[in-house]
């Protein structure tokens, strides 16, 4: 009885051994699976450190519609583009210019483009063109679109650009303040700043308008950005701001893509739809 006993606890006891020796392999097993899983997190964490990526974490930064506004003017003035461009999926984000030099609005317009992930088409109007063509040479940067803008050479100014031409209706009486900045009356952004696009609209141009001080124009661009950059042009036709002709041979000195429209000096608030599709042109060509 005793010996039967004791066979009975014996083997009692090698089964329970048995099972606590199943389930620590389980446990080390388990264990061996976490660590694994945390190894392989943290090699991906390291591997996106480095610049590199794994085929699921991969994604690519979308392309950001850059827009800087002209004298006389603020961001505002392309309301009605950006919600066009946003409808395409693409991020837009326009800058608001101090206008107070060249060298000031192009540094608004670097810190606009440095907090972009992606590639960035650079849209200038005006003045504007000016800047972008400065502006336009950050890698980022991969096409240059230009609305009824200036789009100066390497050491050229703005003023440089208007010199062989007659100087616009326009610009013949400039409002300027004891600090040298100018503005346009009431009755000359109606009349010559934006003759098509209604009453009220002109209005609020006038009121929002952005003084420009006078010695931008003066001021040269080092490197042109344009010559290394793929060029878009919206010329306009019944521009008064800018002469036609100017802008005209501008965009072939640039060997640009050329979209002649019927337009003031504002085809971004008279014809929205026709710029948009310029500056969609832009984006798909830089893929």
């Amino acid at each position: 009885m005793a010996l039967r006993f004791l066979n009975g606890h014996l083997s009692g006891h090698h089964k329970q051994m048995k099972r606590r020796e199943v389930m620590i392999r389980i446990a080390i097993s388990k264990l061996g699976i976490r660590r694994a899983g945390i190894g392989m997190f943290a090699a991906a964490t390291l591997l996106a450190a480095a610049g590199g990526s794994t085929p699921a974490l991969a994604q690519t930064a979308p392309t950001t519609v850059v827009l800087v506004h002209g004298a006389f003017a603020d961001g505002s003035s392309w309301n009605k583009v950006i919600p066009l461009l946003q409808a395409k999926g693409l991020n837009v984000v326009a800058v608001q210019n101090p206008l107070t030099s060249l060298a000031d609005d192009v540094a608004a317009t670097q810190r606009a483009i440095a907090q972009q992930k992606g590639p960035v088409i650079l849209v200038g109007h005006s003045w504007a063109g000016t800047v972008i063509t400065q502006a336009g040479n950050d890698d980022h940067v991969k096409a240059l679109v230009y609305v009824a803008a200036f789009s100066p050479g390497d050491g050229q100014s703005t003023s440089d650009l208007n010199k062989n031409y007659p100087t616009p209706p326009g610009l013949a009486h400039p409002q300027v303040d004891a600090g040298g900045f100018l503005t346009l009356s009431h009755d000359d952004i109606a009349k010559y700043f934006a003759p098509d696009v209604p009453k009220a609209e002109s209005n609020l141009i006038a009121v929002t308008q952005g003084p420009v001080r006078g010695g931008n124009f003066d001021e040269k661009v080092t490197t042109a950005a344009w010559k290394s950059k793929p060029s878009w042009a919206v010329v306009t036709k019944n521009d008064q701001m800018i002469d036609p002709k100017l802008l005209a041979d501008s965009a072939k000195t640039m060997n640009a893509h050329v979209k002649t429209i019927a337009s003031s000096h504002v085809p971004m608030l008279s014809h929205p739809k026709e710029v948009a599709a310029v500056i969609l042109e832009a984006v798909e060509a830089a893929k």
